[in-house]
């Protein structure tokens, strides 16, 4: 086995403890550790939702650890309790300090119930959003990976899709008036910068959508598109960035593009990740952008529905596991 020292140290935050995070945390980190020998998982949940089987090897189980941590209340597998709300927030807290002290190279998290943790007091918009306030960062993107195989939309080569949103978890409603051209330029601005620092993309191609229908069609249809969007597109341009659009949210991603592309930028939630969805088939990988670390996550939620049925499909975490490990790669070359 490699020395400790050049092993990539990933660490998983298991998730809510009634939902499926557990058991898909547990089979794609064996998954995972099988592909890579020299790589090792902290497993952060209660030991009591982990259990390793006992016919693992000793060299895996030496490269698989599990750090419990108590519950709240006892856990019913599909049924949620608020009493187990700042376990789930204990779990993230511990990746993030890990990774800030380099005690981890990358951390990946599992599902959690929002509505729970606020419903136990803790203000909660989503992973996101509190990673941003944990690092003490103003702006970060969040932005949606999976691979595509060689034949899909013809494509002749395998190529990963990429999605950013310039807005997270909003309503609807309050879209239009968040977007604003400080707010684009400089969601372009971090998706470039990553791009090149976490991925290893020298000069990345990136496509912006429209807000608006037609992307408001000359303005008929909406004037976000010219009051904002594309004055922030053309700032990126003079920035050396190689960004085009706006691009109307229904034809943006044509076979064509998506063989070239590196990112695609959508302005909110579903306008991005309706058409990214359903193209990944649950092997996407969400990925938090501008921060002083590396997260990823599975792209799914929690299935209460199916939690301890051991029909939960673990491949969007091994997924998750492996982009982690690359991006914590290309970041050790840098250094």
């Amino acid at each position: 086995m490699q020395q400790a020292a050049h092993l990539v140290n990933l660490v998983i935050t298991t998730g809510e403890p009634a939902g499926v995070g557990p058991e898909v945390s547990l089979a794609a980190s064996l998954e995972f550790l099988r592909e890579h020998a020299d790589a090792r998982i902290t497993l952060l949940g209660n030991d009591q939702l982990l259990t390793l089987s006992k016919g693992l090897s000793s060299e895996l189980s030496s490269r698989l650890q599990i750090q419990s941590f108590p519950l709240g209340a006892p856990v019913v597998l599909g049924s949620l309790n608020s009493q187990n709300a700042q376990y789930v927030v204990n779990l993230l807290d511990q990746a993030i300090d890990g990774c800030q002290q380099g005690l981890f190279d990358a951390m990946v998290t599992a599902p959690l119930q929002k509505s729970i943790i606020n419903e136990a007091g803790t203000p909660f918009t989503g992973h996101t959003e509190y990673l941003a306030q944990r690092c003490k960062v103003s702006h970060v993107v969040m932005m949606l990976c999976a691979p595509l195989p060689i034949g899909f939309l013809g494509l002749k080569v395998p190529r990963d899709l990429r999605v950013a949103l310039v807005t997270t978890h909003l309503p609807l409603k309050e879209v239009a008036p968040a977007v604003s051209y400080d707010l684009i330029l400089e969601t372009i601005q971090i998706v470039n910068q990553d791009l090149q620092q976490k991925f290893g993309i020298a000069k990345p191609i990136i496509r912006m959508a429209g807000l608006n229908p037609h992307a408001g069609e000359s303005g008929y249809l909406g004037r976000e598109e010219i009051d904002a969007i594309s004055p922030s597109i053309e700032a990126a341009k003079k920035m050396g960035i190689h960004v085009s659009g706006p691009y109307p949210g229904d034809t943006m991603f044509d076979p064509e593009s998506v063989a070239q592309v590196d990112a695609f930028i959508a302005m909110y939630h579903d306008q991005g990740l309706a058409p990214f969805k359903f193209v990944t088939f649950g092997n996407g990988v969400n990925v938090t952008l501008g921060l002083p670390i590396i997260r990823t996550s599975v792209d799914h939620g929690t299935a209460l529905d199916i939690a301890g049925k051991g029909v939960a499909d673990s491949k969007s975490m091994l997924e998750a596991l492996r982009l982690a490990y690359k991006l914590a790669l290309n970041k050790r070359k840098q250094v």
